[in-house]
């Protein structure tokens, strides 16, 4: 009994919330990843019949979905900059399920809505003390008593 008294302890409480924020944002932004490399090493065979979002060009649309699903991605790994990399990655999870996929079945928005949980999920928890903005810009942190 005292092994769950430690595990539900404020202390590893607080740290088993930040390793847990560690792996979402390391889970969620490698396999992103995933799908961006191979449009990035491609770029020349997918840029002319790429998706035209909102009438910007083919071209420039895999510009900017390229630069979520890679450079953010990376970004949101190491914890730099997360709130403010998110914001592309959730729009581009949100095209991806409302706009690319907004006709189709459930099963094929499914894959733009799995990101789009845990990017809003760290959008509002934030990197958590695993990431290089807790080291740039440390807080206090209070630990409920």
């Amino acid at each position: 009994m005292n092994w769950i008294r430690n595990f539900l302890s404020p202390e590893t409480y607080s740290k088993n919330t930040d390793a847990g924020l560690l792996i979402l944002r390391i889970g969620a932004g490698l396999m992103m990843i995933t799908h961006g490399w191979p449009k990035l090493m491609g770029y020349n065979e997918k840029a002319e019949s790429f998706y035209n979002f909102m009438g910007l060009g083919t071209e420039f649309s895999l510009i900017l979905t390229v630069f979520a699903e890679v450079g953010c991605s990376f970004l949101l790994v190491i914890g730099l900059g997360t709130r403010f990399v998110l914001i592309p990655l959730i729009i581009l999870a949100m095209v991806i399920a409302f706009v690319i996929h907004g006709a189709d079945p459930f099963g094929d928005k499914e894959h733009g809505l799995l990101f789009l949980v845990p990017y809003i999920t760290l959008m509002l928890t934030g990197p958590g003390s695993y990431s290089i903005d807790h080291l740039l810009f440390p807080r206090s942190v209070r630990v409920p008593k």
